[in-house]
């Protein structure tokens, strides 16, 4: 049996030095805060540059928490990323509106969000959006470091109409197999995890995470 490769996400770059690692390390897509309150927020400028370190077939994900339509729109304009990101209250409509590719995350245990059946009902407004990503609940929008309940993906696993599932919140090197065999997710997200501080990469810890995915993938396509 064929087990589809795990696909990986690194979030919350700030630096083209760390952009080049992870491509180097092997990851699909780097991910780039535009969240106010974040430690990890870059500046259109910033992002521009990190932008032109991420090469062809490496995917860069803007990520965004309530944004205006015009903050959305001079960030597509400026940076041209592949994929946007809305990790707020965004409905379906706003995501649309853009004719862009978008993932659409959902904190975990949030109200109406803490059960399996009420996930679902929340993903499936979503249905166009190119994956579902899955993270924690928390006051920071993701890049806490905190892991969640995966029972509660049960329905949205179960669901024949789900998009892509892509798994982030607590992951690292040494939490990735246990996430993975709850999951089995299409892709993972991880930015705290590979970090020494926050928005700062080190090249070693993301080569652990991806080698540790890949050796997941390795050993269950035998």
């Amino acid at each position: 049996m064929t087990v589809p490769r795990t696909r990986i996400k690194i979030c919350g770059m700030t630096r083209p030095d760390d952009v080049r690692a992870a491509v180097a390390c092997g990851a699909d897509a780097v991910g780039l805060v535009f969240y106010p309150k974040s430690a990890r927020l870059v500046s259109v400028a910033q992002a521009r540059a990190l932008r032109q370190a991420v090469p062809a077939f490496v995917s860069a994900v803007t990520l965004f928490v309530d944004p205006t339509v015009d903050d959305v729109d001079h960030v597509i304009e400026q940076v041209r990323p592949d994929l946007l990101q809305f990790h707020g209250n965004e409905t379906p409509a706003f995501c649309r509106q853009f004719a862009r590719r978008y993932i659409r995350a959902f904190r975990v245990g949030a109200p109406g969000l803490d059960t399996p059946s009420g996930l679902l009902a929340e993903c499936l407004r979503y249905g166009d959006a190119a994956g579902w990503l899955f993270d924690s609940y928390s006051s920071g929008y993701g890049g806490s470091g905190r892991s969640f309940d995966t029972t509660l993906l049960s329905a949205v696993l179960a669901c024949a109409e789900a998009r892509p599932v892509i798994l982030a919140g607590g992951l690292s090197a040494s939490t990735l197999d246990a996430a993975l065999d709850a999951v089995r997710p299409f892709a993972v997200d991880v930015s705290s995890g590979v970090e020494t501080s926050p928005g700062i990469k080190s090249e070693e810890r993301i080569a652990a995470f991806v080698a540790g995915v890949r050796d997941h993938d390795d050993r269950h396509a035998a």
